[in-house]
């Protein structure tokens, strides 16, 4: 996993504790107080499959792959390498974090917000 990727989770769960630990406790009235960040849900639409990367550009280490079909969870979405058109790339928590880029993953449901 490159240096900016680690940094991006990092701060990511560092905005959550801290969003965490600014929430009042739960039965306190606060709806959805004491719930984690919201996924989305994509389905890779690759035929042959999805290369899932450590970084989000196309020269990025692969790190595992995903089958065409299958569903994934989504943490959010960035800029990165354009791959046919489209430059957004999704973090997949799916096992591990991977990149996977936006042209090869359907949504289901919401667009991932922004990381």
């Amino acid at each position: 996993m490159t240096l900016t990727t680690r940094l991006g989770i990092g701060l990511a769960s560092v905005a959550a504790l801290v969003t965490t630990a600014a929430v009042p406790a739960a039965g306190t009235g606060t709806p959805g107080a004491d719930e984690p960040p919201p996924t989305y849900k994509g389905r890779v639409v690759a035929k042959s499959g999805l290369l899932l990367r450590d970084d989000p550009t196309r020269g990025a280490k692969v790190v595992r792959s995903e089958p065409y079909g299958a569903t994934v969870t989504i943490f959010c979405k960035t800029k990165g390498d354009e791959v046919g058109g489209n430059s957004n790339w999704y973090l997949l928590t799916d096992g591990t974090w991977a990149w996977g880029s936006a042209k090869y993953i359907e949504n289901v449901g919401a667009a991932p917000r922004w990381c």
